[in-house]
């Protein structure tokens, strides 16, 4: 009788220890007191502490080798190509104007724009887990959201440039003084900063709910969002939207009624010259417009709970590594001016030698 109550308490101790940890005997109170200090605390740090794992194309197991080799020939390409048109316009006097003194700058954000987002892209590609902390998940955004807006205020400015150079070409050295480019380039670093910050510090306020997981390769706002719970999201979700709906719809509003005004004005040109250096200059800073504008545009002005991650993070993919890596192709490409100064800066390597 005596045994088999033993057995009987055996049993019920085997059933209170952790799988894992019935074949270690707790012979003591003491032994007992220091199996509750050193495991039962870990595990509830580690349940309460707010660790967000990024899944990126884990699903997509197949996939991930031709995804590492893109997303690193891109970022090459992008820090290459731009880093070189930088280089350029900075070297030749010829290429100081406020073309390029825009260009420069949007070089800088794609520049930046990238590297906030390849790194860990590729650490998550290679098959590892990305896991990241609440401040990690949130600084990661901010600098996303700060260059992302950046650029987006950039284009419009570089729209308005366009439009005056087409439309007002005898008063275009007035119009676009260098105090004004300079004061329109640090407007629009201003902006992504302060819709960065509006942003993250609205959804930082927010308690993000568990399971803190992303169907996501970074922390992009509208996957962050379905996380978000307690009182008051939806007023939040509201004024985040409305943010988005400002720093998106407003500069696309202006290039809209810049490229109107530029399409007025090619339509009154009696010359085939003048309509093709015309269509020259606006034709490569339109398809950058649509190539970002476009996947953007889907990303953030849709409703939180439609927002489906799997396809989203493809998009984002795009205009995030693809879109950066291919605008110094889209501006030199057919941009005469640029080959130019690329060939004297050679050329002037070549007579050092």
């Amino acid at each position: 009788m005596y045994k088999m109550s033993k057995l009987t308490s055996r049993e019920k101790l085997q059933n209170v220890i952790p799988t894992g940890l019935s074949r270690y005997s707790i012979h003591s109170s003491a032994d007992k007191r220091e199996y509750d200090h050193s495991l039962l605390p870990t595990e509830v740090n580690h349940s309460t502490e707010e660790v967000f794992l990024l899944l990126s194309f884990a699903d997509y197991p197949s996939l991930q080798p031709v995804l590492f080799a893109l997303v690193l020939f891109c970022y090459l390409l992008t820090l290459t190509g731009n880093s070189a048109l930088v280089l350029l316009v900075v070297r030749d006097p010829r290429l100081h104007t406020p073309m390029y003194y825009f260009l420069c700058h949007l070089a800088l954000v794609d520049a930046g724009f990238t590297t906030s987002v390849v790194p860990p892209l590729l650490v998550t590609l290679r098959g590892r887990e990305l896991r990241l902390r609440r401040g990690g998940c949130m600084a990661q955004l901010c600098a996303s959201l700060a260059l992302g807006s950046a650029e987006c205020v950039l284009l419009a400015v570089m729209a308005l440039d366009r439009a005056a150079a087409v439309c007002r070409p005898l008063r275009y050295a007035a119009l676009a003084s260098p105090p004004l480019c300079r004061a329109l380039a640090g407007a629009s670093w201003l902006g992504g900063l302060a819709n960065s910050a509006a942003q993250t510090a609205l959804l930082g306020a927010r308690p993000l709910c568990a399971p803190w997981r992303l169907d996501h390769f970074i922390c992009e706002l509208p996957a962050l969002l379905q996380l978000a719970c307690g009182g008051g999201r939806d007023t939040t979700e509201r004024q985040m939207f409305a943010a988005r709906v400002v720093i998106l719809l407003l500069p696309s509003s202006v290039i809209l009624a810049s490229y109107a005004a530029v399409a007025r004005a090619v339509w009154g040109m009696r010359t085939r010259g003048g309509r093709g250096k015309a269509l020259g200059t606006c034709g490569s800073h339109l398809t950058a417009v649509c190539l970002f504008y476009g996947s953007a545009i889907y990303t953030y002005l849709q409703p939180t709970h439609s927002y489906n991650q799997g396809r989203g993070k493809f998009v984002s993919l795009f205009y995030t590594v693809v879109t950066p890596a291919l605008n110094p192709l889209i501006y030199t490409l057919r941009n005469k001016e640029v080959k130019g100064a690329a060939r004297r800066l050679l050329g002037r390597g070549q007579t050092r030698q």
